[in-house]
């Protein structure tokens, strides 16, 4: 574990991705995250790895472990009086406090703004939302494939145009973005409350996560309305060393040669082509603009000539920037990954070790410290402890059901 955020205390009471793997990153800069879970139901997303999944993984229900590891549970019915005031206590002694619940049950439970500021005015609290909190649509819930996805534009923007079907969203694509967001939101609000004294509300929503993404093309497509742009397929980019070119066996090569003219002579020795150096139609960047759908064509042929790890291996000294279209699978072994730890091997409840993806921030250049989600209220009795509870008085919260 990174300590940057040593001495950090944050209690999360949300659901799903979204706003937990926020915990999740903060937990792995040092924060004690509490997370808090009915004692019944837990967090729906405990369930989610069983809908629609095959069979297998060794028991690995990686779609909690993902957004909730390194944390603690504690089992609190907080729509009991009891479970409330033991989460108001928490409060009292916390940071940061995170949410993702809806207005009207915010508001139900007593977890608004003004509840936990009455318990604790210097908390710094955080709201996840699919819209936003304000506008006509402020009460609805989103996911990230509506709110992210559809929603800001993405799907349509990843749309082929000859396509019949938008591109589908992969699983929780914009969840974890968002996370990661929200915890930047967080160490920011941190840092200006330690040098203004100020508890800022951080708010942060999927749709404009969304449009933060695609941005570029949300500016442009406004500024652009009712002009006529060119348009470019596959087959004729303003750029032919800008692309993907299929290989032998039928894997990718892409290719991101931004400065041409400066790259090309070490394109064509590297694909032992010095003859098209001389080609007319491709000897500068005008030239290869001009006669970009040949040029194209050629480098797909030469590319078809070779396998995909044979030109790994010969493009290995390509003084440009290219990389090889890689599986989820192959990254396992990706000598960037393995030698910057951005894959740690994690211990399961089940027993079974696997590797989950750091969070992208690395402090002190030293990897994370990555450790697996709790159980359902694993951590209950050793929380309440700490709040100053006797063993017994928190069984007689387990008898009334206020706590797991």
């Amino acid at each position: 574990m990174q300590d940057v955020l040593a001495g950090i205390r944050v209690i999360e009471v949300a659901s799903w991705t979204f706003v937990p793997i926020s915990g999740a990153v903060l937990s792995e800069w040092g924060a004690d995250v509490i997370k808090v879970e009915d004692p019944a139901s837990g967090d729906p997303q405990r369930g989610l790895v069983s809908s629609g999944l095959v069979p297998g993984g060794g028991g690995v229900n990686f779609m909690f472990e993902i957004p909730n590891r390194g944390k603690r549970s504690v089992g609190l019915d907080i729509s009991t009086d009891d479970g409330r005031a033991l989460l108001y206590r928490l409060v009292e002694g916390a940071d940061v406090f995170v949410t993702n619940y809806l207005p009207d049950v915010r508001s139900r439970l007593g977890i608004d703004v003004d509840d936990i500021r009455a318990r604790n005015p210097n908390i710094i609290y955080v709201r996840g939302t699919g819209q936003g909190t304000r506008g006509p649509e402020a009460t609805r819930g989103g996911f990230d494939g509506a709110s992210f996805w559809a929603r800001a534009g993405l799907a349509m923007a990843f749309k082929e145009p000859a396509a019949a079907w938008p591109v589908d969203q992969r699983p929780a694509f914009g969840d974890v973005f968002g996370g990661l967001t929200i915890a930047g939101g967080i160490a920011a609000a941190l840092l200006r409350r330690e040098r203004s004294g100020v508890a800022s509300t951080v708010d942060v929503s999927l749709l404009n996560l969304g449009l933060w993404g695609l941005a570029p093309e949300v500016t442009s497509a406004k500024l652009y309305e009712h002009v006529e742009i060119p348009t470019f397929d596959r087959d004729t980019l303003p750029n032919p060393l800008v692309g993907t070119f299929p290989t032998k066996d039928g894997r990718f090569i892409i290719l991101v040669l931004l400065q041409a003219d400066r790259y090309w002579p070490d394109l064509c020795a590297h694909l032992e082509r010095p003859d098209l150096l001389e080609d007319p139609r491709f000897y500068d960047g005008a030239a290869r603009f001009e006669h970009r759908r040949e040029c194209i064509e050629v480098l797909r042929g030469v590319f078809r000539t070779h396998t995909y790890d044979e030109w790994r291996e010969r493009l290995q000294t390509l003084e440009g920037v290219w990389a090889p279209l890689q599986t989820p699978l192959e990254v396992h072994d990706d000598v960037q990954a393995v030698a910057n730890g951005y894959l740690e091997r994690v211990t399961a409840g089940s027993g079974e070790e696997f590797a989950l993806p750091a969070n992208p921030v690395q402090f002190d250049e030293t990897a994370p410290s990555v450790r697996g989600a709790p159980g359902h209220g694993e951590h209950t009795d050793e929380v309440l402890l700490e709040l100053g509870l006797t063993y017994d008085e928190i069984l007689e919260h387990k008898v009334t059901g206020a706590v797991l």
